[in-house]
């Protein structure tokens, strides 16, 4: 555009050059009449009326237009002069104010005016007026209107001051806005927690691990809360509360587990966080033997089951192609007030077996025992 505006000034001089080399044309022929009128005295011995004219001053019409022509010439170029300076000009940048602020996220927003010209723009940013970082570029057009811009930041730090400015390019050059701030926020804290081992042994210890997230997570006190199957009495603290390590981690001890419960975690403090609830899942604890029977080709399969479970299922299992078949089954009977026992004759061959007791009660969960080797 520029090259263009310049081409057609360039133009107009040469016209006007033109125009004027025409009006000294003009001058030239009003002196050369002065001269055929001296001329035509000496041949014809009398004073042409032409020639007194051109001694007066002569050809009137020739000053005038010379002036005209300067005139014009000094218009038109007055008139392409300010409208090559705007459209030669940088656009026009206002950083404007920052919107939806998170902690880790911001929209940053301006008006550009492209001024007729293609143009582009971003934003810097960082912690200080030195910025350090800046958005991809993207387009603000080529209009003479501002034009509204945002662009969104993100990897941002919780809590932290961050300056920003808005920046705008087209082919006259670059302008810069004014510098704008802002605070982002805390996180959020949260909870989340697990339960390991899942299931856990009849008599076992599970542990409730987790971490608080957020800002201010380190050194945060949290309490350990128990609701014991069938889930009818609520949650209740169990033990004492812990004060989370400095990234926020903790872990509580389960001891002796026994029934399938119910574990969450809050915070201690006026703004109360809770954790999702886990359920921790405990199995009767199996203990299984093989021994002789007194049939040839038969071996007898015995143990115990803790809690007392009498009247559940037992199932004996060979173990074959990594699948259990059932080669038998028989009841659990009373042993004591904590355990229930089983006892079956099974025609066996040579190969591994298993025992598994299935239970109902939704206090405990069925298991296995363990692997029993015939040779």
């Amino acid at each position: 555009m520029l090259v263009g505006l310049r081409q057609t000034s360039e133009a107009l001089r040469q016209r006007t050059f033109m125009l004027a080399r025409g009006l000294i044309g003009t001058v030239s022929s009003s002196n050369g009449a002065r001269r055929a009128c001296k001329l035509s005295h000496a041949r014809r011995l009398r004073q042409v009326d032409c020639c007194a004219f051109a001694r007066r001053g002569g050809w009137p019409h020739a000053k005038a237009t010379r002036g005209a022509i300067a005139a014009t010439a000094a218009l038109a170029l007055g008139a392409i002069a300010p409208a090559a300076a705007s459209a030669a000009s940088p656009p026009r940048v206002a950083t404007g104010p920052p919107q939806a602020v998170s902690f880790a996220s911001a929209t940053l927003t301006g008006t550009v005016t492209p001024r007729g010209q293609d143009t582009t723009y971003f934003f810097q940013y960082g912690t200080t007026k030195a910025y350090g970082s800046q958005t991809a570029l993207a387009d603000a057009g080529a209009g003479s209107a501002g034009v509204h811009v945002r662009l969104a930041v993100t990897g941002l730090a919780p809590v932290t001051k961050y300056h920003f400015r808005l920046i705008a390019v087209n082919a006259s050059g670059a302008s810069t806005g004014g510098d704008g701030f802002f605070t982002t926020k805390k996180v959020p804290l949260s909870l989340a927690i697990l339960v390991a081992p899942n299931p856990v042994e009849f008599g076992g210890t599970a542990f409730v691990e987790g971490a608080l997230s957020g800002t201010g997570s380190g050194g945060a006190a949290v309490q350990l809360q128990a609701n014991v199957f069938p889930y009818l009495g609520g949650f209740v603290n169990l033990g004492n509360s812990e004060v989370t390590m400095p990234n926020g981690s903790f872990s509580f001890p389960v001891l002796n587990m026994s029934t399938v419960t119910q574990f969450r975690v809050v915070t201690s403090g006026a703004h109360r966080i809770v954790s999702a609830t886990a359920v921790e899942n405990v199995a009767v604890r199996v203990t299984s033997h093989v021994g002789r029977a007194r049939r040839r080709h038969f071996a007898r399969i015995y143990g115990t089951v803790a809690p007392a479970e009498d009247g559940a299922q037992v199932a004996i299992l060979r173990i074959t192609h990594g699948r259990g078949v059932l080669v038998a089954g028989t009841t659990l009977h009373h042993l004591n007030t904590a355990s229930s026992s089983f006892s079956r004759a099974v025609r066996v061959r040579a190969g591994a077996y298993r025992v598994l007791v299935r239970v109902t009660s939704g206090a405990q969960i069925s298991n296995y025992g363990r692997t029993l080797i015939i040779r």
